[in-house]
């Protein structure tokens, strides 16, 4: 009997995309395993639904087409349960799909997906909102805003948007309590990472693992200005912890807080808050399709 796969996609990603998704699917997906549906969101939430019904009936895996977003939108419905989460990459830094090696084209992606091999990972949490990858507060945050906001999407855009605000923010001291000791710490961000990196290979938490039922801590403190590429530069080679202006922490449990803390993002979406977010792991929560 062939297992039945669910894949999720968000119309607004284009009839031409769309076309060759199913194009590839029909190509490279192994149809003698599988059998398949497609899907639609039609609203904000509404792959957690969808990949929810989908777990109810049994579905062998539940698959996000699209960039984080929508990866930990459809993740949602997938948590505690049997059925896996499969991820096929067509957002724009897709950091999910990179820190757990998915290849980013079609084919590669769709590979992973015969394959079938599946691992539990651990999941966050920062307040109410759950996260794969990564969460944090600060310029990161902003960032994540900013960026949603603009029409222009790609690395490049990204870099302008970092050189844009990077000028202009303030650092803070944050008071911290890590798995129950406090602290106070002078940070231009905090990241709060499960997975390795933030997007476009940036590795903010070189050291993080999917399943060791620890989050990684991430602070880049105070720098010169002219130091920015610098740092970028250490992220995408691997070795940003080396830097003097970066700490790193492991714990369970964290919670940040500021008088003027408004913002946090998790997974590249901004939410707001107000003064305070407490950051969990859930260990093995979660089936996913990986290499």
């Amino acid at each position: 009997m062939k297992q039945h796969l669910i894949f999720i996609i968000n119309p607004h990603a284009g009839v031409d995309r769309e076309k060759a998704i199913e194009k590839a699917l029909k190509t490279y997906l192994n149809l003698s395993k599988y059998s398949y549906e497609i899907q639609h969101t039609q609203h904000p939430k509404h792959g957690t639904e969808l990949a929810c019904i989908a777990a109810a009936k049994g579905a062998k895996s539940v698959v996000a087409v699209g960039g984080d977003g929508s990866v930990n939108d459809i993740a949602k419905g997938l948590i505690g349960t049997d059925t896996s989460l499969g991820i096929v990459p067509m957002g724009s830094g897709n950091g999910l799909a990179r820190s757990l090696s998915i290849p980013l084209q079609l084919k590669g992606a769709i590979e992973v997906l015969n394959k079938g091999k599946s691992t539990r990972i651990d999941v966050g949490m920062a307040n109410e909102h759950l996260f794969l990858s990564n969460a944090g507060v600060g310029f990161d945050a902003l960032i994540c805003q900013a960026f949603t906001q603009s029409k222009k999407r790609g690395f490049f855009s990204y870099c302008r948007i970092i050189l844009h605000e990077v000028f202009r923010y303030k650092v803070h001291e944050w008071n911290l309590i890590a798995d129950g000791k406090p602290l106070s710490k002078y940070a231009f961000m905090i990241t709060v990472a499960n997975g390795n990196q933030l997007g476009y290979n940036f590795k903010i938490a070189p050291n993080a693992s999917w399943t060791d039922g620890l989050l990684d801590v991430v602070l880049i403190k105070k720098f010169p200005i002219l130091f920015t590429a610098g740092i970028a530069f250490r992220a995408i080679l691997g070795n940003i912890l080396s830097s003097p202006y970066v700490e790193h922490l492991r714990v369970k449990t964290i919670q940040i807080s500021h008088p003027e803390l408004t913002l946090m993002q998790t997974d590249g979406d901004a939410y707001n808050c107000k003064e305070k977010v407490a950051f969990s792991i859930l260990s093995s929560n979660l089936s996913v399709l990986t290499p």
